[in-house]
């Protein structure tokens, strides 16, 4: 049975863990498949030579990235902290550019988006990255839609992923696919995975990243992590602010991007997933507790940051 070819891109200062996130997942799936097509995968750099990962292990290249040729199933291309020299090597952008044409599905893991976008294979598309470096990411290529939340973002067929071993939930996802659920969820499994995490779940606290350099926003945010119960209206933050209501506007959206509302609606819902994650209070406690109010309002702002009810949420995030 003809297997399905993925290659995998590295270079040096690569990080190891998103390479071997990607090559062992699709090896344990190999020795999981009754009867179905395996995995072939290749690891590619630029001459076939080895490349210093960023751990300081070295690891050796299996095929020379310039003389593959499709057709490939999949196209990966890993992140680390070499990427900004990656995706400014004309010879590696060409040949990734190339090989996606030749390629079912093309992917990057972490900050290997950089190498996709200097390929021109992100324009118009909804991505995310390492929430570290998505900002980065967005002043370099405006071209790309970066969001920052999620662990991974399948806009086919490219599909981006988060920091490090979101590199493995993208992959389980992948073999879902590809072979069913009920295979990733036995990959994961033998793992020790507890989970196969959907991509909307969030990498990490979207207020938590943002450090404005701005000392009055930086206390608003305080503010509003601190009285989450309380009112939190634009209005009210303004007098706390001790500025005007549109000035706080500017100032929200110069400084974090986002407006004061937005900010106050996604603290709530940040603090409402821990709490579903992390007790057993009822889904109506939850919403008393982060300030609003009601069950279905709960309910209302999960749909709209996390794609899924509370209910939904807590099954898949919270363990036994």
């Amino acid at each position: 049975m003809e297997a399905r070819r993925v290659v995998v891109v590295a270079y040096d200062d690569a990080e190891l863990l998103e390479i071997s996130s990607v090559t062992s997942t699709l090896a344990t799936a190999n020795d999981l498949i009754p009867g179905g097509t395996p995995y072939e995968t290749t690891l590619a750099t630029l001459g076939g030579g080895p490349v210093r990962c960023s751990s300081g292990l070295t690891v050796l290249g299996q095929a020379a990235l310039e003389g593959l040729r499709g057709p490939l199933d999949t196209l990966v291309v890993a992140g680390g902290w070499g990427h900004r020299r990656a995706a400014e090597s004309p010879p590696l952008v060409a040949h990734v550019r190339l090989l996606a044409r030749e390629s079912r599905r093309v992917a990057s893991v972490c900050t290997g988006s950089s190498v996709l976008a200097a390929a021109g294979l992100l324009e118009g598309r909804r991505v995310t990255t390492h929430w570290h470096f998505a900002r980065e990411l967005a002043e370099r290529h405006p071209g790309v839609t970066v969001d920052p939340a999620p662990i991974f973002v399948r806009d086919d067929p490219v599909s981006t992923s988060a920091g490090v071993t979101a590199a493995l939930d993208l992959t389980l996802d992948f073999v879902a696919e590809d072979h069913g659920p009920p295979l990733a969820r036995l990959v994961s499994r033998v793992l020790v995975t507890y989970f196969q995490r959907p991509g909307n779940q969030t990498q990490m606290s979207v207020l938590t990243t943002l450090d404005p350099e701005n000392l009055l926003v930086r206390d608003v945010l305080a503010h509003i992590r601190a009285h989450l119960v309380g009112d939190l209206s634009s209005t009210e933050l303004a007098r706390v602010a001790g500025v005007s209501a549109r000035h706080l506007h500017r100032l929200c959206l110069a400084h974090t991007g986002h407006s004061p509302s937005h900010l106050v609606r996604r603290a709530r819902a940040e603090a409402a997933a821990d709490l579903l994650e992390s007790t057993a209070l009822s889904v109506t406690e939850v919403a008393s507790r982060c300030g609003l109010g009601s069950a279905e309002a709960l309910r209302q702002i999960f749909v709209g940051y996390y794609g899924t009810p509370p209910s939904r949420f807590r099954a898949v995030h919270r363990g036994p």
